[in-house]
């Protein structure tokens, strides 16, 4: 079978030249191989009537396959050469001609080096589209990131309002003010802490 792919004939005929050729070939096997079988059956049927008879129904089927294998020998002689002549004469297209769904290629026809620009250009945009894509899933996931920022703020939030709460139900008037009280007692405290380990040492030694 031919290894040409013949691509542009397959557009045209809607199946590549070699599948037709393949599938007369394989009809061909078939109808030999139902018509041997035919053959075999007639013959020992023939011989049914014939007494004395010598040629016994294995005989008759080795002969059948010799002749059958003879035939497939001379079929795929012909068949060669008649696949050769109807995939150059028959299936093919000539270099020439053009397909009607291809007639635009007439109008607008194409040097290698404004084919090379068109390519280059097709490049450049699928890239920019990359870079922007990459760009879209980025800000993406930082709006993603920025809602959550956004929920553990308005947690705080809820927590500094449930503890001004607390504080006006417990008589502290300011928070804020609170806060600062708490800091500074919190720093003298510290600054008490260390004396006294200080001194703890100063004993120790």
């Amino acid at each position: 079978m031919s290894v040409n792919p013949m691509a542009y004939e397959a557009q045209f005929f809607g199946f590549t030249p070699q599948t037709f050729m393949l599938r007369i070939y394989v009809a061909f096997q078939d109808h030999l191989a139902h018509i041997m079988l035919v053959v075999e059956d007639t013959i020992l049927n023939k011989l049914e009537c014939i007494r004395p008879n010598k040629l016994t129904p294995s005989l008759i089927r080795r002969s059948t396959e010799q002749f059958f294998s003879l035939m497939k020998k001379i079929f795929n002689n012909l068949f060669g050469k008649m696949e050769d002549t109807l995939l150059k004469t028959v299936l093919s297209i000539p270099p020439n001609v053009l397909l009607p769904e291809d007639k635009g290629q007439e109008e607008f026809h194409y040097t290698p080096e404004q084919f090379q620009e068109l390519q280059d250009e097709i490049d450049q945009l699928e890239r920019q589209l990359k870079a922007e894509s990459a760009a879209e899933q980025a800000l993406l996931a930082e709006l993603e990131e920025q809602k959550i920022v956004q929920a553990h703020l308005e947690g705080i939030l809820q927590w500094f309002d449930g503890l001004e709460n607390v504080g006006r139900e417990e008589g502290v008037g300011n928070l804020k003010e609170s806060f600062s009280a708490l800091t500074k007692t919190t720093v003298k405290l510290q600054s008490v802490v260390r004396e006294v380990e200080e001194k703890m040492n100063k004993l120790k030694k």
